[in-house]
C-alpha cells in the first residue's frame, strides 16, 4: 500500500487526505498547529459560482456537488442554503456568463427583494443578483468533521524540508524526526513555495497580508446571505461579507491586502490597521444593520498567483506535488480530488496543471 504524506491540515490538505483515504492509500497529515488554524481560519467563507474563467466555474459547480456529498457522509450542514448576493455594475455580465451552467442558477434582484434579503444593507437601487445555490461555508464545521474522520492520520509537527531520494522515495524532515514516503503533497499555504523549491519546483506566489472583521447584527431576524459589493456606491469596491453560523454575527472584509516580503515579514504593519479602519468605515456607510464595533479579527495570508485573484495551480514532479492559489476554500472538495489523483497516478488531472493558468482573468 502506498504511503502518502500531506503537509498542511487546512481545508485543502484535509480534503486531499480524505480523498486519498477513498483511494485506499495510507495517509499521514503533518501540521504544526491545530487543523484549520492558518489560512483556513475563521467562522465562514463565501461559496459563489461566478468567476471570470469559465473553466473555473465548471470546477466550482462540481465542488458544490461534492460539498453536498460531504454533508450526507459527515452528517453536518457545511454550506448554508441562504444564497449569495452580489451588487455592482458587473452583475449583468456575471449573470449572463452563468446562463450556460444550469446547476448554478442566478437571478436578478429588484431593490425591494434585495432589501428583504439584505436588511442590514443601506439603500441601493443598482444591479443586484442572487446566486441561488451559493451561501456561507461553515468553515469550523467542515474542518472539524474532516479532522475527526482523519484523527488517526494527523501528526502535529512542523516540516523543515522535503527531498527526493535516489531510490525514488521522498524524505520529509520534521522538528522531531525523518520519514520517507512514496509521495508528498504540499498544501502548506504560504509555506508551500519554500518547501517545494528544494524539489526543483518554482511556485510564483505573491505573498500579502489581509484582515477581515466580525460584527454583531443589530436586529437579527433570520439568516443572511453572503454578500459581495463591487459597486463602489459606498466608497469601496471588492467588499465581501459572510454570516457566521451564529446569525447574530457577520464577517466583512475588503478585497485589498498589503504586501509582504518573501521571508514573510509584512512591509508595513500599519497598513493592516488601516485596512481594518477602512472596513469599519465601510460598515458605517453600507451596512447600518451591523454594530460598527468589531467583535473579532481574522488576520491571514493571501497567496496570490500572477494570473488572477482566483488563480490556482498544481505543480508535480517525481513524487512531490504542490498546490497554490487564493480563494480556495470553496474548491476544497474538487481540489482535494485532483491532488489525490495526482499523488496516486503521478499525473495532474486535465486543467489543473499550473501551465493551464486556471482562474485567469481576462
Amino acid at each position: 500500500m502506498a504511503h502518502i504524506a500531506v503537509v498542511g491540515a487546512g481545508i485543502v490538505g484535509l480534503a486531499t487526505a480524505f480523498a486519498l483515504r477513498r483511494h485506499g492509500t495510507q495517509v499521514t497529515v503533518l501540521e504544526q498547529g491545530p487543523p484549520g488554524g492558518g489560512q483556513s481560519a475563521g467562522q465562514s467563507r463565501i461559496f459563489r459560482h461566478a468567476h471570470a474563467d469559465p473553466r473555473l466555474v465548471e470546477q466550482v459547480v462540481r465542488s458544490r456537488e461534492l460539498w453536498r456529498e460531504w454533508e450526507d457522509e459527515l452528517g453536518v450542514e457545511l454550506v448554508a442554503r441562504d444564497g449569495a448576493v452580489a451588487i455592482g455594475d458587473g452583475v449583468p455580465a456575471k449573470a449572463k456568463a452563468l446562463e450556460r451552467f444550469p446547476d448554478a442558477p442566478v437571478r436578478l434582484l429588484e431593490p425591494a427583494e434585495l432589501s428583504e434579503r439584505m436588511p442590514v444593507l443601506a439603500g441601493y437601487d443598482g444591479p443586484a443578483m442572487l446566486d441561488v445555490r451559493g451561501g456561507a461555508i461553515r468553515t469550523t464545521a467542515a474542518v472539524g468533521a474532516l479532522s475527526e474522520r482523519l484523527t488517526s492520520s494527523l501528526t502535529t509537527d512542523h516540516v523543515l524540508s522535503v527531498r527526493r531520494r535516489d531510490d525514488g522515495a521522498v524524505e520529509v524532515r520534521t522538528g522531531t524526526g525523518s520519514r520517507v514516503y512514496d509521495h508528498v503533497v504540499l498544501c502548506a499555504g504560504r509555506g508551500t513555495a519554500g518547501l517545494v523549491r528544494a524539489a526543483g519546483l518554482d511556485v510564483p506566489v505573491q505573498l500579502r497580508a489581509h484582515v477581515r472583521l466580525g460584527f454583531e447584527v443589530a436586529d437579527p431576524r433570520g439568516p443572511l446571505p453572503t454578500f459581495q459589493d463591487g459597486s463602489g456606491a459606498f466608497g469601496e469596491t471588492g467588499v465581501y461579507a459572510s454570516p457566521y453560523p451564529d446569525p447574530r454575527c457577520y464577517a466583512v472584509g475588503l478585497s485589498d491586502s498589503t504586501p509582504a516580503h518573501a521571508d514573510g515579514g509584512v512591509v508595513d504593519p500599519g497598513a493592516i490597521a488601516d485596512l481594518a479602519d477602512r472596513t469599519v468605515a465601510y460598515v458605517l456607510r453600507a451596512l447600518p444593520g451591523l454594530r460598527p464595533e468589531p467583535v473579532d479579527h481574522v488576520h491571514c495570508w493571501v497567496t496570490r498567483l500572477p494570473w488572477g485573484e482566483d488563480g490556482v495551480g498544481i505543480w508535480s514532479a517525481d513524487g512531490v506535488t504542490a498546490v497554490s492559489g487564493h480563494n480556495l476554500f470553496k474548491q476544497a472538495p474538487v481540489l482535494g480530488e485532483a491532488l489525490a489523483a495526482t499523488a496516486v497516478t503521478g499525473q495532474v488531472p486535465a486543467g489543473w496543471d499550473h501551465a493551464a493558468r486556471l482562474g485567469r482573468e481576462g
